[in-house]
């Protein structure tokens, strides 16, 4: 869809703690074959352990960006191995040292991750039609919990709320459209589950311009929760854990309400859905917001050069 060039190396380990070692440590053979036969100079990502134990091995610098200090086993795997840190300054110095990492190391920008490629968006209406939606009617997107996470596993997580959210809401108006942008194999669960009332994506979509023109979003969690508020569309998080630092800032900024029940949930819903001066007071903060974050790109891109 980006028209970007990439070298898929392994999959997915699934829920299973045990798949998850054993596909990790096939990632970080394939990787290793890869790079030592690129050349490479330098590794970035997005927190991979495999990632950061190849660059440490083949003596590469592995540069890490994370917004993520609740995901332990990740950070614990990766920032030690890592010649520095790139985070958003709404996440303190603290969440970070426990993980083996001096302060001279950590490079903080004044923004969220989502602004990288917010600041400059420019939405496709074409989505509307790819998924058969109707501007003239609410739009709701869901995003699941994040369920096969390592941090939600070591919590005991078991019971999502997306898809008796998503049921909720058809029954309470057929006027509201719903859409649920799957994890995992959630698709044809959330299919059989739902039936044909809500929209599910078999495939890839293009997600932000889908959020742009929802007029509410609910999230489990993650970074579509950031996007959606920063792009002012009214949000809802039924994150499963405790909030998380990016979560707490955009409740502090009033983008984002956290919510727990299913009914509360649907209550708040039709409440904002009823009045479209919240979703333009919504909208309008968050232009006044975003505008002043710096681009996380810049940032990086600075300290890399």
């Amino acid at each position: 869809m980006r028209k970007i060039f990439a070298l898929k190396v392994g999959r997915h380990g699934g829920a299973s703690l045990k798949t998850k070692l054993i596909s990790s440590t096939k990632r970080i053979t394939q990787l290793a074959t890869l790079l030592s036969s690129h050349g490479c100079e330098s590794a970035i990502s997005f927190s991979s352990p495999e990632a950061a134990r190849v660059a440490y091995g083949l003596a590469i610098p592995h540069y890490c960006v994370s917004d993520s200090p609740h995901a332990e086993a990740v950070s614990r795997l990766t920032i030690p191995l890592s010649k520095m840190l790139f985070t958003p300054k709404a996440i303190p110095l603290d969440a970070w040292r426990n993980y083996g990492i001096d302060e001279s190391r950590i490079v903080r920008y004044d923004a969220l991750d989502p602004a990288a490629w917010l600041k400059d968006f420019e939405p496709d209406p074409n989505i509307l039609d790819e998924l058969g939606l109707d501007r003239s009617r609410p739009i709701v997107t869901i995003r699941p919990e994040e369920s096969q996470a390592s941090y939600l596993i070591s919590q005991g997580f078991h019971s999502p709320l997306s898809t008796s959210l998503a049921q909720a809401l058809v029954r309470e108006t057929s006027q509201i459209q719903v859409v649920m942008i799957p994890r995992y194999d959630l698709t044809t669960f959330a299919r059989k589950l739902i039936g044909g009332s809500v929209v599910v994506p078999g495939s890839a979509i293009d997600a932000t311009s889908l959020l742009h023109y929802s007029n509410l979003f609910l999230g489990g969690g993650g970074t579509m929760t950031a996007e959606a508020a920063l792009l002012g569309v009214p949000s809802i998080s039924f994150y499963p854990g405790p909030p998380t630092y990016v979560e707490s800032y955009l409740m502090r900024l009033g983008l984002v309400a956290r919510i727990g029940s299913v009914r509360a949930i649907v209550r708040h819903a039709i409440r904002i859905l009823d009045y479209p001066s919240y979703e333009k007071t919504s909208r309008a903060k968050s232009r006044s917001i975003i505008s002043k974050m710096e681009n996380p790109i810049a940032v990086i891109e600075k300290y890399l050069k």
